[in-house]
């Protein structure tokens, strides 16, 4: 006997049978009309269905015979399966292959076999619906024909429930994509950092978002019953209709508006607002998809600095998104799934939209840390496309190298524990750029739990404009506006840290004030810019005559001060600075094509370590100095008797 070899797409054919359900079940009775025709027309005592498992042959249909499968290594099925077409036996006797098989032996005596493959859609062979007689027998050729016709026939009804399991199993999936879809768009809408809303033709509110709620002061339930029209101030009401008329006509397809709201308590805020529309399958006006962010703080950073600088214009940045849709969604030939693949698709082009038009940068991340998502903003920000992102590693992108085994650690461990120092806040980093440049970003971050699987949502703010912004007012706050030179508030916050340096390092601290000698008498002569060019001048001098560890600072007018630290020689060494200053301040100053002389007046006071001596005694005892120094005859100076005067 020779045993069957196994199809070279084995493992495939058996987990076909095992998942079509088909092994170990009841009669069913469009086989049993089968194997009854193969009986009655082909005049055989035995027909079968017969289902070749991985190591046995079980009948799903069979007349004739008591048993209900035999071992695959008897089976005459399993070698049927291997040909094209049918395989017939005439004298099982006298075929080597089988002329020793206990089915020829013996029960239930085999002479004849002819068999037809039952192929599935991808014509793998599950099994054969085959005829057996216990006599020797030739078929003629429309017997074979009959046998090929009813082994398509029970072909036909396997791959019937094959399309219906598939069918089944695609609906499942289109069902878990809709409902990873809803909750992605439900975390980008309500976790963005700006407000984001969609709006009816009529202005009324359909959708909005807490950052909304929280920019207007109404809750998001309060705003469902109210217009835009309702809250937006009256002097800019007009306008904006005006563009929503334009957009909804199609003259514009978006608009951006400064404009302001009235909050519930009647406090106006300014916002930045960006609209765009959304239509229906039809190309008719569904709704408005607006993006309003809070630039209260911005305006009145403007206004508090062109108090300041009155020369200072206003830069507003506006920019503005183009849609982008992508909805390529599977179709199958079920009524079912039409439907849940339509509000798939409208699901993706509220998503789109909303992350298309954001002002901010968008990163979807799966738990691996590979980027997925990545908007328009992202590419602008920080320089590589979406093509070129998706697939990456996002600290491969955009995390510098210093931090990005500190950016993995925290991914491992979030994974591990559920515990982040990210997520969920506020935070700001330092971000990379394609070309290689840093910018300093402010990162929301979210985790979500689809299916199992962690995904990160991120939205990443450019924030170097406020960086900028926030690092002039701080020079400003304490330098001289004229000079450059440190003003009083600086001095007064360097003090106590060279005081305690001195106690802490055992060496002496000297405080010169210097007061110009002349000075009104050049701005009466010359005029005010004379006189701040001197100023500047003087500062340049003085700046020059001292260590870089050693600070000048103009207080006002023509008062300034110097601050010495690591005397080590105490007195005489400040006498020294006092004497090289008086010498530097004392050289002419060119006035044009003319030049002026001026002195100055210097009094010293010295912190010796040790020493109990606050920063304002220090100002004064040198401010007392210097009258000293004037009262001696001016371009001198004046040393502090006491260490604590």
């Amino acid at each position: 006997m020779t045993a069957a070899a196994l199809p070279p797409d084995e493992s495939e054919r058996l987990a076909l049978l095992q998942a079509l359900d088909l092994l170990d079940t009841s009669a069913e009775p469009i086989f049993d009309r089968l194997t009854r025709l193969v009986a009655s027309t082909l005049q055989v005592p035995i027909a079968l269905i017969s289902l070749v498992d991985s190591n046995r042959q079980w009948f799903k249909s069979r007349v004739g015979l008591s048993v209900s499968e035999t071992p695959r290594e008897f089976a005459f099925c399993a070698h049927a399966i291997l040909q094209d077409g049918p395989m017939v036996v005439g004298d099982a006797t006298q075929d080597e292959r089988f002329a020793d098989n206990p089915l020829v032996t013996g029960d239930p005596m085999i002479r004849f076999y002819a068999g037809v493959p039952i192929l599935t859609r991808a014509g793998k062979a599950l099994g054969t619906l085959c005829a057996i007689d216990s006599k020797p027998r030739i078929l003629r050729q429309d017997e074979i024909e009959t046998l090929i016709d009813l082994a398509d026939l029970a072909s036909k009804e396997i791959q019937q429930r094959e399309a219906n399991r598939l069918a089944r199993r695609h609906l499942a999936q289109t069902k878990t994509a809709i409902e990873a879809s809803e909750a992605r768009f439900r975390s980008i809408f309500e976790r963005a950092n700006l407000g984001i809303a969609l709006v009816a033709p009529n202005g009324g509110w359909i959708s909005v978002n807490q950052t909304l709620s929280d920019i207007v002061g109404y809750s998001q339930e309060e705003l469902v019953n109210l217009t835009f029209q309702d809250i937006t101030h009256p002097d800019d009401l007009e306008i904006d209709l005006s563009l929503v008329r334009q957009l909804a006509s199609g003259v514009i397809d978006r608009y951006q508006l400064e404009k302001r709201y009235l909050r519930k308590n009647g406090e106006t805020v300014w916002i930045s607002l960006s609209v765009a529309k959304q239509n229906n399958a039809h190309d008719e006006l569904d709704y408005f998809v607006c993006f309003i962010e809070n630039i209260q703080a911005r305006k009145e950073a403007q206004a508090s600095l062109a108090e300041l600088r009155r020369d200072l214009e206003k830069r507003v940045e506006i920019r503005t998104q183009e849609l982008r849709t992508a909805n390529e969604m599977l179709s199958y030939s079920m009524a079912q799934q039409v439907n849940y693949q339509r509000a798939l698709v409208k699901r993706e082009a509220e998503l789109s939209t909303v992350i298309e038009n954001a002002n901010d940068a968008y990163v979807c991340l799966d738990q691996a840390g590979v980027v997925r998502d990545w908007n328009r903003q992202a590419h602008e920000t920080f320089g590589w496309t979406p093509e070129e992102a998706i697939g990456r590693r996002l600290d491969e992108l955009i995390v510098p190298p210093l931090h990005r085994e500190a950016h993995r650690a925290g991914m491992k461990r979030y994974l591990n524990s559920g515990k982040s120092t990210m997520l969920n806040q506020r935070l700001e980093l330092q971000a990379l750029r394609r070309d290689g440049s840093t910018l300093p970003v402010e990162v929301r971050v979210r985790a979500l739990d689809l299916d199992g699987q962690k995904i990160f949502s991120a939205f990443l703010h450019d924030i170097t404009e406020r960086k900028r912004h926030e690092e002039t007012r701080e020079h400003e706050a304490r330098h001289d506006a004229l000079t450059g030179l440190p003003n009083r508030r600086a001095l007064f916050e360097m003090l106590p840290k060279a005081i305690a340096r001195s106690n802490r390092n055992g060496t002496a601290v000297a405080l010169l004030f210097l007061d110009l000698d002349g000075f009104k008498a050049v701005n009466d002569t010359w005029g005010h810019e004379a006189g701040d060019s001197l100023l500047r001048e003087i500062a340049r001098r003085l700046s020059n005559c001292v260590r870089q560890t050693d600070a000048v600072v103009r207080l006002a007018g023509d008062e300034f001060t110097v601050l010495l630290e690591g005397l080590s020689g105490g007195r005489d060494a400040a006498i020294g600075v006092a004497e090289k200053l008086l010498a530097s301040i004392a050289m002419p100053v060119q006035m044009g094509e003319a030049s002026t002389k001026i002195s100055a007046s210097i009094g010293i006071a010295l912190h010796i370590s040790g020493t109990d001596l606050t920063s304002d005694q220090l100002v004064n005892a040198a401010d007392t100095a210097m009258y000293e120094a004037k009262h001696a005859g001016k371009s001198t100076f004046w040393v502090c008797n006491s260490n604590t005067n």
